[in-house]
C-alpha cells in the first residue's frame, strides 16, 4: 500500500493504543503541532463504528486540552482534511497572532515573517500530559 500514514510513524510518538496513534510533527515554524493518525487504513470518519469515532474524537480533545495547557496558544485549529493523505486523521495545530499564515490557515499565504519559540521539554510535556489524560484509553 502506498499510503504515508501506513508506511510511517508520522513523527515523534506522544501516545499510541491499538485504535490510534499521537504524533509530535517536525514543523519548526508550528511547535506543539500534532497529528492523530488512525492505525487502520480508513478513508473517512464514517469508515468507523461509532464506539471507534468517539475513542478518536476524545484523543483530539485530549491533544487540544494538552495543547493548550502546556503552550497557551491564542487557538487551536482542528483540522481533517485527507485530500492528499486519504487515511483517516486529524491535525491540532496551536495558533498565535504572531505566527507566520495568522489568521490564514496554516496551508495558507504567509501574512507575517518570524517563527515560533519550540520550548525545549516540549515533547516531554506534552507526552505527560496526555499520558495522564489518556490512561483509560490505553488498556482498549
Amino acid at each position: 500500500m502506498n499510503c504515508e500514514l501506513c508506511n510511517i510513524v508520522g513523527g515523534e510518538v506522544l501516545w499510541q493504543d491499538s485504535l490510534c496513534r499521537v504524533v509530535l510533527v517536525d514543523d519548526p515554524g508550528y511547535p506543539g503541532f500534532c497529528r492523530v493518525i488512525w492505525a487502520a487504513h480508513l478513508r473517512e470518519m464514517t469508515d468507523l463504528s461509532a464506539s471507534e469515532r468517539r475513542h478518536l474524537m476524545d484523543v483530539v480533545f485530549a491533544v487540544e486540552s494538552a495543547v493548550r495547557q502546556v503552550l497557551h496558544p491564542d487557538k487551536i485549529n482542528l483540522a481533517s482534511l485527507g485530500n492528499l493523505v486519504p487515511h483517516v486523521h486529524w491535525h491540532v495545530i496551536p495558533r498565535y497572532r504572531h505566527d507566520r499564515h495568522f489568521p490564514n490557515p496554516i496551508w495558507g499565504q504567509a501574512q507575517h515573517d518570524g517563527q515560533a519559540e519550540k520550548p525545549a521539554d516540549l515533547a516531554a510535556s506534552l507526552r505527560t500530559v496526555l499520558h495522564v489524560a489518556l490512561r483509560s484509553h490505553t488498556a482498549r
